[in-house]
């Protein structure tokens, strides 16, 4: 083997080793990712069921509301018929009368 071919087998065994630290580098920081990853999607799932709660809670809320809010009609119609009553029984007190 010439002086060349030994540089050259030197000069590749070299370039080798670079690349294979590379690669090695490259297989950590696509672990870290692949980690990330994994911890986002946690963290998405969470805030979907977290919506999905705060969905559900205001859905509730609302429908509170609306029975809350009829409730109070049917109170005020109540009131008002009776209103309504008290003055046919005048009316018809006053023409017993």
């Amino acid at each position: 083997m010439t002086e060349d071919h030994k540089r050259l087998l030197a000069v590749f065994e070299v370039r080798v080793r670079d690349l294979m630290a590379v690669c090695d580098q490259q297989k950590q920081k696509i672990d870290e990712l692949r980690n990330l990853l994994n911890q986002k999607e946690e963290e998405l799932r969470q805030a979907r069921e977290m919506v999905e709660e705060l969905r559900t809670r205001c859905d509730n809320m609302l429908t509170a509301r609306v029975v809350s809010a009829n409730e109070e009609e049917m109170r005020n119609a109540r009131t008002r018929l009776s209103k309504l009553v008290r003055e046919v029984d005048k009316c018809i007190a006053l023409l017993n009368e």
